[in-house]
């Protein structure tokens, strides 16, 4: 059978980092499922050269298409064919369209890592429809400075999110817009008021760019959406069924609160279930949710309950738990809504 090995990249989070062979054969496993239809037949961590690697088999010849969708992986640096003992180096052409410094150059207290932000986002586009590859419209309804949004926009996708901090908001107003303007990336950027029945109810950053002045012009943009208000009002500010992709990071309760109607709870389950219901409604049949969330603050059977009586399917995903912190032991769960 065909050998290959995923040169793994190396984490900037010490702590993350011990993780990433093994979450990238997890990863590994869902792109195999969703995307190249059950190529990949086994992964294994192996050290070459005192380097890790996650090596695999598959049932026939990776093709060009299959390797470019391989680029994407959240942690892979390199992929290599296996001969023998020598590793020829594939072309990789992985979605990304913009400088890589937009996911990097934040640096804040309590940013979620960049590989996993990546790595939530591919798991639960490929639980939808249309897979990882077309243009896609996401939303993050606990957006926080933007870190999913830039990775969204990275991949050429239209990016819209929703949070209450208004210091978040502001933080990330001001890195958009000055980053765009450093890129001299053509763009009109305005933030505005939100009113219902003339009483203000949040503020809104509309951005529309595009990667030349000849593309702008011809309609080839994209389009950047924040809205400075409770996550649990989302439905007053986005149509049902505007999202193919919705992914959200849950506040870890014991680090920061999370909070559900009046208060604040050391379970992002409460948060949850006042607001998974709507934020079903905003997905279009066929796509997909996806949630993180710290599990010393609930159970993911307690969580899948949530998300099948808000009419979505749970998929059946590989295990995503690693540890973050003795406070945070972090999981994904992925659901589909039926077409």
């Amino acid at each position: 059978m065909p050998r290959y090995a995923l040169l793994i990249l190396p984490a900037f989070n010490r702590v993350y980092g011990e993780s990433s062979v093994r979450m990238t054969r997890s990863e590994l496993a869902v792109f195999s499922e969703r995307g190249l239809g059950g190529k990949v037949v086994e992964s294994e961590e192996t050290t070459i050269g005192g380097v890790p690697y996650v090596t695999f088999e598959t049932s026939s010849d990776l093709s060009e298409s299959d390797i470019s969708l391989l680029s994407n992986l959240s942690s892979v640096y390199a992929i290599f064919a296996m001969e023998g003992e020598l590793l020829r180096p594939l072309t990789m052409k992985s979605l990304d369209r913009l400088s890589s410094d937009l996911i990097t150059i934040q640096r804040y207290a309590g940013k979620t890592n960049e590989h996993f932000t990546k790595l939530l986002l591919n798991v639960t586009a490929l639980a939808g429809d249309k897979g990882l590859g077309a243009r896609l419209a996401v939303f993050d309804p606990l957006c926080g400075r933007g870190t999913t949004l830039n990775q969204a926009l990275m991949y050429g996708y239209d990016a819209y999110g929703l949070d209450v901090d208004g210091k978040d908001f502001e933080a990330y107003s001001g890195f958009i817009k000055t980053w765009l303007r450093n890129k001299r990336l053509k763009h009109t950027a305005e933030t505005v008021p939100v009113r219902r029945e003339r009483a203000l109810v949040g503020r809104r950053l509309n951005v529309t760019f595009g990667l030349s002045k000849e593309a702008l012009k011809s309609g080839d943009v994209q389009h950047l959406a924040v809205v400075n208000a409770d996550t649990l009002r989302s439905r007053d500010f986005f149509k049902p069924r505007s999202f193919d992709v919705l992914v959200a990071d849950a506040p870890y309760g014991v680090q920061h609160g999370s909070k559900a109607g009046s208060g604040l709870s050391r379970s992002p389950l409460d948060l949850l279930r006042q607001a998974v219901p709507g934020w079903a409604e905003l997905l279009r049949p066929g796509g997909a949710m996806g949630i993180s969330w710290n599990t010393y603050g609930g159970k993911s059977s307690e969580l899948a309950q949530i998300l099948t009586g808000a009419g979505l399917e749970v998929m059946d995903y590989p295990d995503f738990e690693h540890w973050v912190d003795q406070a945070i032991v972090r999981d994904v769960i992925v659901a589909r809504k039926p077409a």
